[in-house]
């Protein structure tokens, strides 16, 4: 099984890959005591760079993968989060609103469930979409991920199906991360599913794939979805991950995480580590591995990024 000696470079073989969708700036609170309604909670407050395409954008860097990011942000934020991403190697090319924000949110962690809850304020993310993968920036490009996020922002499904068809007339694969199991509630699984017909890599976590088939087993979450797509790797967070593809059996890989301190983004994590590696070679099992890696690297610090 192939091993790489320094994790940092783990996908430098992968080509160059496009990231387009969310940028947000994430407040992350953990309470020091139960949150008492109407009153002061002593808390650990840390403002930080996130967005789930940003996250595994800046994972990808990190891992020593060539990363173009293609986003929108409010116009006061272009040169600090065009900063942010390069200083996980990454290539920013953003737009800057002066009517819309950069996208908040607040991430309240849970320490001892080792969960997380969630406000979201989507600002210059709504105008991210499909448009934004022209054919002159997919030149050179060999991989495309972006998130559903992106997808639930208004555009219509006809228009991911013609940016997928543009992705693959460019000779390179797409990966999708459905990211919000409320957002597939509100638009819908169907809308979903038609959107992102044609995708070569579905990343979801269990929750999203229970969602996407009404079924609770992860063996037979994995197969159904790999009816629709040539590789699904769902992470099953403090349980590791599971990983199909077509004509494949479902295999699991453990968490390597031990005590997590903060989970935002751990899923991020995971499906930038699977793709730095299955994108060298498609290893599915080695490409898993390398997710899960990435994703107990990504607990062991507060904040959704690389620590740099």
């Amino acid at each position: 099984m192939r091993e790489h000696s320094d994790p940092r470079t783990a996908g430098a073989d992968a080509g160059r890959v496009l990231v387009f969708g969310d940028v947000i700036d994430d407040i992350i609170v953990i309470p020091r005591a139960p949150i008492r309604p109407d009153t002061d909670t002593f808390a650990q407050i840390d403002r930080r760079a996130g967005g789930s395409a940003s996250n595994v954008a800046s994972w990808l860097g990190a891992l020593g993968v060539e990363v173009d990011f293609l986003g929108h942000v409010g116009a006061a934020d272009v040169t600090r989060h065009v900063a942010e991403f390069a200083a996980h190697g990454v290539r920013a090319h953003l737009v800057g609103h002066d009517d819309l924000p950069t996208g908040t949110i607040v991430v309240i962690v849970d320490p001892a469930l080792h969960s997380r809850t969630m406000l979201t304020e989507k600002g210059a993310n709504v105008v991210a979409g499909p448009a934004d993968v022209t054919v002159s920036a997919l030149e050179g490009i060999s991989h495309v991920h972006f998130t559903g996020y992106t997808i639930f922002s208004g555009a219509p499904p006809a228009d991911f199906q013609a940016m997928i068809a543009r992705v693959h007339a460019a000779g390179a694969t797409v990966s999708v991360d459905p990211s919000s199991v409320g957002f597939l509630a509100d638009g819908g699984v169907e809308m979903f599913q038609s959107a992102v017909h044609g995708c070569d890599v579905l990343l979801p976590n269990l929750d999203e794939g229970m969602v996407l088939t009404a079924l609770t087993d992860p063996a037979a979450i994995v197969e159904a979805l790999t009816a629709r797509f040539p590789v699904v790797a769902m992470s099953l967070g403090a349980d590791g991950a599971i990983v199909q593809e077509t004509g494949g059996a479902p295999f699991r890989v453990p968490t390597l995480a031990d005590t997590p301190i903060d989970t935002t983004g751990a899923g991020d994590a995971f499906a930038a580590g699977f793709l730095a590696s299955w994108l060298v070679d498609g290893d599915v099992r080695a490409a898993a591995e390398s997710g899960s890696r990435a994703s107990a690297r990504a607990v062991s610090a507060t904040g959704a990024r690389p620590v740099h």
